[in-house]
């Protein structure tokens, strides 16, 4: 196992939030979502969810920061990375997230592309919410299944060496 491959803590709390107006208001059923939640079970994570929540900025950002407030360390969204006028979930993380890590979004659009041509139409976020201890990893997932189960696949190998950097406390003083 690699230095960035470092096993997954168990019992981590995590929280996923589907993103569809279909699905709040009961036209369509989830199907991303409680993807998400048997894969991150899986990995050793205590889920909560799906929670559902209608696309739009303030849905999403109130959702958002109500996981990372409860103490969710990974908060997962799905739905809502599109281009249609109501696909704001990117919208909606940005200004929750205190630092980008692009080469993940990189990978995850590559993974994408892999998938199909309209795979490049996506717009994932994925961020650290604070730069203090305990701070949640905030990855927002296109909104089928085949993307939730690649960006589970995408995110694995990186997982616990993001959890145990985000447990350190930077301010701690070394003398």
């Amino acid at each position: 196992m690699s230095h960035a491959e470092q096993s997954l803590p168990s019992q981590i709390p995590a929280c996923v939030i589907t993103v569809s107006d279909s699905v709040s208001a009961g036209v369509n059923s989830d199907r991303s979502g409680p993807l998400a939640v048997e894969l991150l079970t899986a990995l050793g994570f205590v889920v909560t969810g799906p929670v559902v929540v209608p696309d739009g900025v303030d849905s999403v950002h109130k959702a958002v920061s109500a996981a990372c407030r409860s103490g969710a360390r990974l908060v997962f969204t799905t739905g809502g990375t599109g281009i249609s006028p109501r696909d704001l979930t990117p919208e909606a993380v940005e200004g929750l997230v205190e630092a980008r890590l692009s080469g993940v979004e990189a990978a995850l659009l590559e993974r994408n592309r892999q998938a199909g041509p309209l795979g490049m139409l996506s717009r994932p976020v994925v961020g650290i919410s604070t730069r203090a201890a305990g701070a949640a990893l905030v990855v927002c997932a296109p909104g089928s299944p085949g993307a939730v189960r690649d960006t589970v696949e995408v995110l694995t190998p990186v997982l616990g060496h993001v959890l145990a950097i985000l447990d350190r406390d930077t301010f701690t003083s070394t003398e």
